[in-house]
């Protein structure tokens, strides 16, 4: 890409004169996104996807009941040391 480009009306500008240069480089990162998200991801499909939420939720299920018999554990644990101190 050159330094200068042609604008419509034949005028010559810097693509970053008065701004214009950032508003044309949002307009193509946005179409090259949207064009991307469209023609070249591959979306799961609704059972993939539920399966994975399932998985997600059963885990995080699972580290909480983690979590929660430390945290009782090392509550008992605190009182009878304190209960010895005190």
């Amino acid at each position: 890409m050159s330094s200068v480009l042609r604008l419509p009306g034949g005028g010559l500008n810097h693509p970053m004169e008065k701004g214009w240069g950032i508003r044309f480089m949002k307009n193509t990162y946005v179409k090259e996104a949207y064009n991307e998200l469209v023609h070249k991801v591959t979306w799961p499909s609704w059972s993939s996807l539920q399966n994975s939420a399932i998985v997600v939720m059963v885990a995080s299920l699972i580290l909480a009941l983690v979590v929660l018999a430390m945290d009782i554990s090392f509550e008992t644990i605190m009182k009878g040391i304190y209960s010895i101190l005190y």
